[in-house]
């Protein structure tokens, strides 16, 4: 696979052919989105269908979290001509910040934290990140961002599982994420195989 290469026609969704199988086991995320980022016309399209459902919503700021929504998150935050808020990993700021604890999609016990003089009531935050699966991960961010007063404009990511969280984001939230209806199940049922397949002929 060229991963360079943009095919002659771009189908909807064309550049998550790009993602490659994790090969570092199941404590890992099954998919790796970033590899699509190397393709500069698969980052650009993904990062426009991403904005889409929120073209014509007031957005004053875009918030990512550390690490991976870092760099969707600022590519998303110049397109739209906006700031750029990090929302780090527990221990990483050196500023006054709110932390919160949360349980990742590993089970795994985690503190995240934002600084407090960005945050403010009226301000309007997209929140990007790259994947949701568990979405205990994205729910502290909201919880982080709406703790200061903030509203959380939407919700931005590669992929949204089916999970507990990821519905309960879907129903709670304005939310954009990249994957086709017609792929969502196997996206759910971690169908590698076949999901590889169909992502194929998404390229082709």
């Amino acid at each position: 696979m060229d991963l360079l290469a943009v095919p002659a026609e771009k189908k909807k969704g064309w550049y998550l052919s790009l993602m490659a199988p994790n090969t570092k086991g199941p404590m890992f995320s099954w998919l790796d989105p970033s590899r699509l980022y190397c393709n500069s016309q698969a980052f650009a399209d993904c990062v426009e269908d991403l904005l889409s459902p929120f073209q014509k919503d007031s957005i004053d700021l875009v918030a990512g979290i550390d690490a991976m929504g870092f760099i969707l998150g600022a590519s998303v935050a110049t397109s739209l001509g906006k700031g750029f808020l990090t929302i780090r990993k527990g221990g990483h700021l050196c500023v006054p910040s709110q932390h919160l604890n949360y349980t990742d999609y590993t089970g795994k016990e985690n503190t995240l934290e934002v600084r407090q003089d960005v945050l403010k009531p009226g301000v309007r935050v997209l929140l990007v990140d790259q994947w949701i699966e568990t979405g205990g991960t994205m729910k502290a961010a909201v919880q982080l961002i709406e703790g200061q007063g903030a509203t959380v404009a939407g919700i931005a990511t590669v992929a949204i599982e089916n999970t507990e969280g990821g519905k309960w984001i879907k129903d709670n939230y304005r939310f954009s994420h990249c994957i086709p209806e017609e792929l969502q199940s196997h996206i759910d049922g971690k169908d590698l195989n076949s999901l590889i397949q169909k992502l194929q002929k998404l390229s082709n």
